[in-house]
C-alpha cells in the first residue's frame, strides 16, 4: 500500500524532546515501512526515518529562531501533498483541520487523526462545514463534545516494545512529564507530592504561550525541598526517569484526548496516578496499571498503593494494549476499509444529536 503520513512541523519526527504527536507519527512511519508498506513521510527535514522523506522546512519549527510564523511552512506543506495526491492510496494527515478545505474534494483518499482536544467553540463549525471528512479518534472521551462528528473509529496510541524496559522503582521519587500549563495542572503535582512526603521530579517544557503562567504560578513553587525541575527530556533519557520512578503523577484539570505520557510509563512498568478525567479512565485499568483517583486527597493516598502493584504486570498489560504493531494494524484495517468502500456515507443533513448553528 502506498501511504503518505503528514505530521506537523513544530517538531521533528521524532522529537528531540517533547512532541507527542510527531512521535506518534514517527513511531507509526517506522513501523508502517517495517510490515512492508510504501510511505511517504511529510515532516522537516531534521527528521529521522526509514520512510521517503518529503522535507518541507528546514529543521523543527519550535527550534527554528528564524520561524515567526509556523503557517505559510504548513500550507506549503499540505500544497505540495495535495500536487502528488495521486501517488498515493491513502493519505494519513495528523494536522489538525488546516487541511480540511484542500481536500475536501478527494476526503475518500484521506484518514485524519485528531489529536488535539476538542472542547473548543470552533470544533463544531468545522465538524459541521467538512463533515464528509472521515475521522480516527484517539481515544472514546475524545468525542464526547462532537459525538455525532464522522469518526470511523478509534485507534489507541502504540509505542516499540523495545523502546522502553521494565524499570526497578529505585529512585524513591514521583514523576511528572509533559508541559508546564494550566490543564496539566503541575502545581497539583507538587501539592500531592509535598503532602505524600515524596520528592517529585518534573521533567517538562515550558512554551512561550506557558511562559507567563509558568512565572507566576510555578515558579515560585520550585523552591520546595521536595521539588526538583529538570527541564526538557529525551527518549533516550525517559527510561531511566519513569523506570526509577514510585509513579507518574497526571492530575490534569482538562479533556485530555489521550495523554501519551501515560503509556510512557507503564511501558516501563510505572503506575500512574490519574485524575477521572479526559482518556484517564480508558488508559490506565485502575488498581492494575496505576490508580484512578477523583481529588487530591485521594491522590496522595494513592502514593502507598503505587508501591503495591506489580510492575510486571503493568509492562505486561503496556504490551498488550499499546504496542505501535497493534497500532499499525489497526490503522491498516482501516485504510483497507476505505479502499474497498466505494464513497463513505455523506451526511447532507444535521444529525438529530447535533446542536444547531449559532
Amino acid at each position: 500500500m502506498k501511504i503518505a503520513q503528514v505530521c506537523p512541523l513544530y517538531e521533528s519526527c521524532p522529537p528531540r524532546f517533547y512532541g507527542g504527536t510527531e512521535r506518534v507519527v514517527s513511531h507509526l512511519t517506522q513501523e508502517l515501512v517495517r510490515q512492508g508498506h510504501e510511505v511517504t513521510l511529510f515532516a522537516s527535514a531534521d527528521s529521522q526515518t526509514n520512510a521517503n522523506l518529503e522535507a518541507c522546512c528546514e529543521q523543527a519549527l519550535r527550534l527554528d529562531p528564524k520561524c515567526k510564523d509556523p503557517l505559510p511552512y504548513h500550507l506549503v506543506m499540505l500544497d505540495r501533498v495535495a500536487r502528488s495526491v495521486d501517488a498515493f492510496d491513502i493519505i494519513h494527515f495528523h494536522t489538525d483541520f488546516l487541511h480540511f478545505p484542500i481536500f475536501a474534494h478527494c476526503w475518500n483518499k484521506t484518514v485524519t487523526t485528531l489529536h488535539g482536544r476538542l472542547d473548543l467553540p470552533h470544533v463544531p463549525l468545522l465538524m459541521r462545514e467538512f463533515r464528509m471528512m472521515p475521522l480516527v479518534s484517539i481515544s472514546d472521551a475524545q468525542r464526547r463534545p462532537v459525538p455525532w462528528a464522522n469518526w470511523r473509529c478509534t485507534i489507541y496510541h502504540g509505542l516499540p516494545t523495545d523502546l522502553y524496559a521494565l524499570g526497578n522503582n529505585s529512585g524513591n521519587y514521583l514523576a511528572f512529564v509533559g508541559r508546564i500549563c494550566p490543564e496539566k495542572r503541575p502545581d497539583l503535582a507538587i501539592e500531592i507530592a509535598c503532602r505524600a512526603g515524596v520528592l517529585l521530579k518534573i521533567a517538562a517544557k515550558v512554551d512561550k504561550v506557558d511562559h507567563a503562567y509558568y512565572e507566576a504560578k510555578i515558579k515560585p513553587l520550585l523552591s520546595e525541598p521536595q521539588v526538583e525541575f529538570i527541564g526538557e527530556i529525551g527518549d533516550h533519557e525517559k527510561r531511566a526517569f519513569y523506570g526509577e520512578a514510585i509513579a507518574l503523577l497526571f492530575p490534569i484539570d482538562w479533556r485530555e484526548p489521550f495523554g501519551l505520557v501515560m503509556i510512557e510509563a507503564i511501558a516501563n512498568g510505572t503506575p500512574v496516578i490519574a485524575f477521572r478525567r479526559g482518556s484517564g479512565p480508558q488508559i490506565i485499568d485502575d488498581s492494575v496499571t496505576g490508580l484512578i483517583v477523583e481529588n487530591i486527597d485521594e491522590a496522595v493516598a494513592a502514593v502507598a498503593r503505587a508501591m503495591t502493584l506489580d510492575r510486571r504486570a503493568i509492562r505486561r498489560h503496556f504490551e498488550d494494549r499499546f504496542s505501535v504493531e497493534r497500532m499499525a494494524r489497526e490503522y491498516v484495517v482501516h485504510y483497507r476499509e476505505m479502499l474497498r468502500e466505494s464513497a463513505f456515507p455523506i451526511l447532507n443533513s444535521v444529525p438529530e444529536n447535533e446542536p444547531a448553528a449559532a
